[in-house]
């Protein structure tokens, strides 16, 4: 061992030590894991390297920062992200810490105060205030903590969409057969290339089903739909819903990490979003937003005995710690893993979110234009419209929509063939179909470029053409 990790090792011991006293309420040393990361920080001066606008050598140092697989380029962000370098070597320092000096990992409260050093650092980035913010498991944990928790009775009504994923479906299924709520679903506008589609349209549905039933207690929706990467105009549906007294769930599992994120200005009520896909945090990390600690909740549920119980939390009966760290707290956690998440949530601040937004809409937009050029016969789901786009883009190259078989071989061949990692998908047109269809989608994100880009749509349209 060198001097320098000598040095290092006693000094990270000596913070270990010391958090064993009293200074942590429980789980790991915030010390500790404050010496870890400096011992593994980033070099790279991200403020002062930001350069022109669409410095190519900025997203080129950027692109450097991750260990992906050079002979393939994979463009799967919206099922997982990578981590980059120095948040991948921070979190496997953590772990030895941990598994070196277990005896520390005792006290009260699960070490939720360094937790909130952590949210403390990242609220700012996602214009949430730290006691509005929980590090959850991911967004599946954050959506069954809401639902699964609030105070329905019989007769209640969830709006929601039939573009949701599992992770929302599956709570509001065991909320309608255990309440008898009823669970309504809002047919979106969905785009297929020749119609126009607008921001109002997503808004009018919503407005419609509204009054078509006069008892919503909660909307949920997605902000991203991951079937067909259409981003919803999420303010403006959680406007129309503060006018009618509806608190608002959103699914952000795609937008943390891709889009530059203002949850007051969003003004929706509870916000679940994932830290392993756009964000690039490791496994099993996201972020739950619960606005001003759920107070328009119980203005909104005044009718309701302890309209949110807290059903996922060991702390669920001390209301005097606040539902922060009630919810946060759920037993032994991973702390390595929350830090990673902290650790890539800074570089993303540091980089600027409005311009990695900018820079994944900017290559998705290129995206979504070249494959209308190459394909003839493409079919596009993913409408490349300011304000209704994102980092997604579905598609089919094919007429028919049913053969899911073909589509599953033509992705395999494109990764096989040519190196491109994408991914199949299905999804109805109308809630009312009884086959759904089947598309492939794509993820452009920041550490891509346009050369990736051009890439992937020779390589279709090359296969497209021999298939």
């Amino acid at each position: 061992m060198s001097d320098k990790e000598s040095i290092q090792t006693n000094h990270s011991r000596r913070n270990f030590l010391k958090g064993a006293t009293g200074a942590v309420v429980a789980g790991v040393s915030a010390s500790a894991f404050s010496g870890a990361v400096q011992a593994t920080e980033q070099t790279v001066d991200w403020r002062s390297s930001l350069g022109k606008k669409n410095d190519k050598r900025f997203w080129n140092k950027v692109q450097k920062q991750f260990v992906l697989d050079k002979r393939t380029t994979y463009m799967n962000i919206g099922t997982t992200g990578s981590m980059p370098k120095h948040v991948l070597e921070g979190y496997e320092h953590n772990n030895k810490l941990v598994a070196k000096y277990p005896w520390d990992m005792k006290g009260e409260f699960g070490g939720f105060p360094y937790v909130s050093d952590m949210i403390a650092d990242i609220a700012p980035g996602f214009g949430a205030n730290a006691d509005e913010l929980v590090l959850s498991r991911n967004t599946t944990d954050g959506l069954c903590s809401i639902i699964n928790g609030l105070h329905f009775e019989p007769g209640d009504v969830i709006l929601t969409t039939h573009h949701e994923h599992v992770a929302a479906t599956s709570p509001m299924n065991v909320a309608k057969h255990r309440f008898g709520v009823d669970v309504i679903e809002v047919q979106l506008p969905v785009f297929t290339g020749t119609e126009n589609v607008t921001e109002e349209d997503y808004v009018q549905a919503f407005r419609d089903a509204i009054e078509a039933h006069p008892n919503v207690r909660l909307m949920v929706f997605s902000h991203i739909t991951y079937k067909t990467g259409t981003t919803l105009p999420a303010k403006a549906i959680c406007s129309l819903a503060k006018e009618h007294r509806i608190p608002t769930l959103v699914d952000g599992a795609h937008t943390v990490g891709m889009f530059a994120l203002d949850l007051h200005d969003m003004d929706c009520d509870f916000y679940a979003g994932s830290g392993h896909k756009w964000q690039c945090g490791p496994g099993a990390t996201g972020i739950l937003y619960v606005r001003d600690n759920g107070r328009r909740l119980d203005e909104y549920w005044s009718d309701r005995q302890n309209p949110l119980w807290l059903i996922n939390s060991s702390l669920s009966h001390a209301d005097h710690l606040g539902k922060q760290m009630q919810m946060q707290y759920v037993g032994n956690d991973n702390y390595p893993a929350k830090q990673a998440l902290a650790d890539s949530c800074k570089m993303w601040d540091e980089i600027g979110r409005d311009r990695i937004q900018e820079r994944i809409l900017e290559l998705s937009h290129q995206c979504k234009t070249l494959l209308i050029e190459a394909l003839p016969h493409v079919k596009l789901y993913s409408p490349n419209v300011e304000g209704l786009t994102s980092g997604l883009t579905t598609f089919s190259p094919f007429d028919d929509g049913t053969d899911e078989q073909r589509l599953i071989s033509f992705r395999d061949r494109l990764r096989e063939e040519y190196g491109y990692i994408i991914r199949t998908t299905s999804f109805k047109l109308y809630k009312e179909d009884v086959y759904e269809t089947h598309a492939l989608r794509i993820s452009t994100h920041l550490f891509h470029d346009e050369k990736d880009v051009e890439g992937l749509v020779q390589a279709i349209a090359d296969l497209y053409y021999s298939f």
